[in-house]
Formats: C-alpha cells, structure tokens, sequence
C-alpha cells in the first residue's frame, strides 16, 4: 500500500510515517494514553520536503527532535533516512496542541509528556 503507481512511497504516506515516530516515542517514553488520556495531541500543522524516494520495503531509520516546545503545543521536526544514510530522504515538521480529551481545548501537557520531550529539544 506505501508504493504508488511509480514505484515510491507516495507522499502522503510520509505523514503517517511521521505520525507513527512521534506517538511512539510519547506512547514509550512519556507514558501518552491514547486510549484514555485527559490529554490528546492534536495535528494542527504539518509540512514535508522531500529528497529522494523511498520504496517498500526498503526500511527507513527516522529521527526526531523538538523545535520548540510550548505550555500546550510543541513542534517537531523528523527526518526520514534510507537505513545506514547519513542524507534525509525527507525532512517534515508536525506541531501538536494538546487537548484535553472532553472538551478539546488546549491544555498543559501532561509532566511526563513535558519531560520526554525536553530531552529532544533541539
């Protein structure tokens, strides 16, 4: 399903893989609930430069790191390599507005989220 008709992943699949890098990180390392969470990450802004093509089922290495980082938002940035490459493939931002999961207003990240995140500040 990643490939498209000209044999790379299609870039819309990028974002997914960017989606998937960052909720794993804050699902293992800042202890995010998804399932029953008062506070949810809300996409609110992503972007995507591209390099080179990617192809299943090459596998990709992924790194991550925090722009900036707010009382409710923070901004990633994530670059998407060819395993063992030392060039991007892509390069993309993803910003997150925490919510709180009944209402949807913006809201203070949770401590351990806060935490995790600290340690990828650029």
């Amino acid at each position: 399903m990643d490939n498209d008709l000209y044999g790379h992943v299609n870039n819309v699949v990028y974002y997914s893989y960017f989606d998937t890098v960052i909720n794993e990180y804050l699902i293992r390392e800042g202890g995010l609930d998804i399932h029953a969470g008062a506070a949810i990450g809300y996409c609110v802004e992503s972007q995507c430069r591209y390099m080179a093509a990617l192809a299943f089922p090459e596998t990709i290495d992924a790194g991550l790191r925090v722009a900036h980082l707010g009382k409710s938002s923070v901004r990633y940035e994530i670059g998407l390599f060819r395993q063992g490459q030392a060039s991007a493939a892509a390069l993309g931002s993803f910003v997150h507005v925490f919510v709180g999961r009944d209402d949807e207003r913006p809201t203070a990240m949770p401590a351990s989220i806060r935490a995790c995140l600290e340690r990828l500040q650029a």
